[in-house]
């Protein structure tokens, strides 16, 4: 499968709410790290965050992946991202943000999935209080120093 194929089937399981989809996108011990749920390892781990976590939270999902590259190993994308949350205080008002995509990958399968957004955008939108966006502002950066370190 090429790249951009698997931009798409990635991104059509994800709309969809197709957890067994998704996961069979990624190798056995492959990782979808989100940038707000966090890390999850395993097929069933994947189709679990996907199912019960951003399809209990939100709906109405719209990805768009722009200008992919990939040698093969690595592939990247930029993305714009869109949901209606079913937590936070919106008034109904959509979510959306752009961020980066990073994939590496094995065999033609993801092993490892992330992606760089501005959380503080995502969080803004959802009505979150100053004081949780700064903390959660606040974490986030000293994991970057701390990865930074190692």
């Amino acid at each position: 499968m090429d790249f951009r194929s698997l931009l798409d089937a990635f991104t059509a399981a994800v709309v969809a709410g197709d957890g067994k989809g998704l996961a069979a996108l990624f190798t056995e011990d492959g990782v979808y790290h989100d940038g707000f749920y966090g890390a999850f390892a395993g097929r069933e781990a994947i189709r679990q965050m996907l199912e019960e976590r951003f399809h209990r939270d939100a709906g109405d999902f719209q990805w768009a992946m722009r200008d992919p590259v990939s040698d093969g190993r690595l592939g990247y994308a930029w993305y714009r991202f869109s949901y209606r949350p079913k937590v936070g205080d919106t008034g109904g008002e959509r979510v959306v943000f752009e961020g980066i995509s990073r994939f590496r990958i094995e065999d033609g399968r993801i092993a490892h999935y992330d992606e760089v957004f501005d959380s503080g955008i995502a969080m803004t939108q959802l009505g979150f209080p100053p004081e949780r966006i700064a903390k959660s502002l606040v974490k986030r950066a000293k994991a970057v120093r701390e990865a930074t370190r190692s």
